[in-house]
């Protein structure tokens, strides 16, 4: 059975105030965590906070982005080994919402992947359609292609070092979420893509359920055969919602 990976992302929210208590707040409930794995996805300027605070904890600490070079003459962009000079073991990459305001590719997001691997991080490759791709009945279509998109470029055995998290982006801040059948069923076609290339990476790889997954929906979208974990957006910024979704994690492991 692969174990869930609770991961939460704070996307551009928290003071130092802010980050400090939800951190210690984590920890300290961490500790009746123990079948999940926990992950805490925060804004570059609290890394260091990060650093600190986990230190000896089971929670491991993730970044929200990275740049496609090793260092250099690029402004503004953050590289991998920065990252791991601060003690990030998750990057998150391709969210949907640096697709969409930031233009970033399948090509750069198979790039940043290619860089948070090189550097000895584990990258969350996030793939997912649009509510106008879900009426169209071009879920998998768009899947598919943002799937083939990175692994043409970085090739199937990459994929076993690495997460996928699936973020219908209908259900991203909307109020709405998949159903666990719907989210489900595109776990299903995930996973089938991958095995389709090696089954061995197929039946490995943990597969993240990313569409505003809270505590009302946690137990049975963790349920499903398919959903090895979350990614977890604004219920990831209360220590308790997310240390429940955890709890969740930890029921679904049996």
């Amino acid at each position: 059975m692969r174990q869930p990976l609770i991961a939460g992302n704070w996307k551009m929210n928290g003071t130092k105030s802010s980050a400090d208590a939800l951190l210690n707040g984590v920890v300290s409930g961490s500790a009746s965590i123990s079948k999940s794995e926990i992950a805490v996805c925060v804004p570059f300027p609290l890394l260091y906070l990060g650093e600190q605070l986990l230190a000896g904890s089971s929670v491991r600490l993730g970044a929200q982005n990275v740049c496609t070079e090793a260092g250099g003459a690029y402004t503004g962009e953050v590289s991998a080994a920065m990252l791991v000079d601060f003690g990030c073991r998750y990057v998150i990459c391709g969210h949907s919402e640096r697709r969409e305001y930031y233009g970033e590719t399948d090509a750069i997001i198979a790039r940043k992947l290619a860089a948070c691997m090189d550097a000895g991080m584990t990258p969350i490759l996030c793939v997912g359609e649009t509510l106008e791709h879900r009426e169209e009945g071009r879920t998998e279509a768009v899947i598919g292609s943002q799937l083939e998109g990175v692994l043409s470029e970085i090739g199937i055995d990459a994929f076993d070092r690495l997460e996928i998290a699936y973020e219908p982006v209908w259900a991203i801040g909307t109020g709405k979420t998949a159903t666990p059948e719907q989210a489900q069923d595109v776990h299903v076609f995930i996973r089938g893509r991958i095995a389709a290339q090696s089954a061995v990476i197929a039946e490995k790889i943990r597969i993240l359920y990313g569409g505003s997954m809270k505590v009302a929906n946690a137990r049975e979208l963790l349920s499903q055969a398919d959903i090895d974990g979350g990614l977890i957006g604004g219920a990831s910024l209360v220590a308790d919602d997310f240390l429940a979704i955890c709890q969740a994690g930890d029921l679904s492991a049996g």
